[in-house]
């Protein structure tokens, strides 16, 4: 099968996936092809039968802004054409949905037979329902998009929910979760990575995220303060974004900067999962939470906001806890109850690794795309 899979490049859940959907499906012998700006984060130069497409966006002087849109329509069409794609698999509704419903009605008026017309999937991950999808500048539009495609796909039952209460859409989705491979997220030992982060046997704490104020990264300072107060402890952030500078502030503010380390964004991330002892995560809204998954998977216990998708993902009291948003105080009683009985983090750790083994391994949820993909094609 030809799937073209259209994506941010940015750093992002949805670029994550895309990237391993892409990998995973030519490692079962579908030739995959990624259309974006530029490869997405996680698509290695080594990843072997799939290839890349780069979207280019002219500048031009009647257009106030780059038309990324109709580039991206264009960039599928020629894709298309040349690797007789069966399928355009769009990650986020707008704008990449909406470039697949113009491609196709573009390949359409060129092709005397319509079997020859890619179908389209549309995945959702989030922020084009929660953001996009509530706006009434864009409800319309996006729920025309999400109609317009043959199939479409929620990461969470959470985010089908919200996206059926948000705007009047027709069509059925389904729910097929994000996933990991679990041969890269595993946990590894490095000793040395362990001593340069806690050289004094302290435990680690971790956040990754691209720091956005949904992420609440100043929720995971004032937290991370709560737990040194009775745990020896250090704090990973990994990851950039507009946050950053308002949380190197707090860390000053709290004389917390000897025991937090700012990462940035890093490209070994089971390898700073693995040196970890607890993931935390009090976002506002989360419509997965797939560091969450990755941090279980590395045998990672959770400590999260129980919002959106997150209690999909992290099983309360069994791979972590969860509590609102905003109850700082009662996820660092968590965080400090996991820290200081090895016996509950020994099994919590556990638990999340066979919990990923269970629901989330690239080998149960990929198969659900190619499934999707063959009834897709079989229903034309």
């Amino acid at each position: 099968m030809n799937v073209g899979i259209a994506c941010y490049a940015s750093v992002g859940g949805s670029g994550v996936v895309a990237a391993e959907l892409a990998r995973c499906l030519a490692a079962r012998g579908h030739r995959t092809h990624v259309i974006s700006t530029d490869p997405p984060f996680r698509l290695r130069e080594s990843d072997g039968g799939v290839r890349f497409h780069r979207v280019e966006t002219p500048g031009y002087p009647l257009f106030r802004e780059p038309q990324y849109l109709l580039a991206l329509a264009n960039r599928l069409v020629q894709v298309a054409r040349a690797y007789r794609l069966d399928i355009i698999h769009a990650h986020y509704a707008i704008p990449h949905a909406a470039a697949a419903y113009l491609a196709r009605q573009i390949l359409a008026g060129g092709s005397a037979d319509a079997r020859t017309v890619p179908r389209t999937i549309t995945t959702l991950h989030g922020t084009d329902v929660t953001i996009l999808g509530s706006d009434p500048s864009y409800r319309e539009t996006v729920a025309f998009c999400i109609d317009q495609s043959d199939a479409v796909t929620a990461v969470s039952a959470s985010l089908r929910a919200d996206t059926k209460r948000a705007m009047p859409v027709e069509r059925d989705i389904t729910v097929i979760p994000n996933f990991v491979d679990l041969d890269d997220y595993r946990r590894r030992t490095d000793p040395s990575l362990r001593a340069r982060f806690a050289p004094s046997g302290e435990r680690v704490v971790i956040h990754i995220s691209n720091l956005r104020p949904v992420k609440q990264v100043d929720a995971v300072v004032r937290l991370f303060a709560r737990i040194r107060e009775r745990v020896a402890a250090r704090l990973l952030i990994v990851g950039e974004g507009p946050e950053l500078g308002r949380a190197e502030q707090l860390i000053g503010e709290l004389g917390l900067h000897p025991h937090v380390e700012l990462v940035g964004e890093a490209q070994d991330v089971v390898g700073l999962l693995s040196v970890s002892d607890l993931f935390v995560l009090p976002s506002l809204q989360e419509s997965f939470g797939l560091s969450a998954l990755e941090a279980a998977a590395c045998g990672v216990p959770v400590v999260a906001s129980n919002v959106g998708g997150l209690p999909e993902v992290v099983t309360d009291g069994v791979t972590g806890y969860l509590h609102p948003p905003g109850h700082t105080s009662e996820m660092a009683e968590s965080a400090i109850q996991i820290l200081s009985n090895p016996e509950l983090h020994a099994r919590m750790a556990a638990d999340g690794v066979r919990l990923a083994a269970e629901r989330f391994s690239a080998d149960r949820v990929v198969p659900q795309y190619e499934e999707l993909y063959e009834r897709t094609l079989s229903a034309h």
